[in-house]
């Protein structure tokens, strides 16, 4: 089993912008962007912070999509993961990802793409406890 697992951090988001103050907005967005990738949602739920900030998920067939929002920060943190078990869905993980980069309009960022599964790797600690 393959998969890959995109991480973001973005800095300098517009502090005021409704994606990182309304659980709402944030939901449209992210549903909208899976969607749009050709992704398959089987759920989603989202968390409205007092005073201010959001956390939420979407649940995927092939995986999920994270994302968290510190509007006093104008920052945002996003994860997303898809498995390519009987597809390659790198294409359409990266298509969520660039969308959700576009509407939060980052000044700075930092990214992250991580290569998940395949054969497992066995040490030679492994191998000789099973040779026994």
């Amino acid at each position: 089993m393959y998969g890959i697992h995109l991480l973001g951090e973005w800095y300098g988001c517009p502090s005021n912008e409704p994606l990182l103050t309304q659980a709402d907005a944030l939901r449209d967005l992210c549903r909208r962007a899976v969607d749009d990738a050709g992704l398959t949602i089987v759920g989603d739920r989202f968390f409205q912070f007092e005073p201010q900030g959001v956390t939420g998920t979407v649940l995927l067939a092939e995986s999920h999509l994270a994302i968290h929002t510190w509007p006093e920060a104008g920052f945002v943190t996003v994860d997303v993961y898809v498995c390519n078990y009987t597809t390659d869905n790198t294409g359409k993980a990266e298509r969520v990802f660039k969308a959700l980069e576009a509407a939060f309009k980052p000044r700075r960022k930092r990214f992250q793409a991580i290569h998940r599964g395949g054969r497992e790797v066995v040490d030679d600690e492994q191998r000789r406890v099973a040779a026994g």
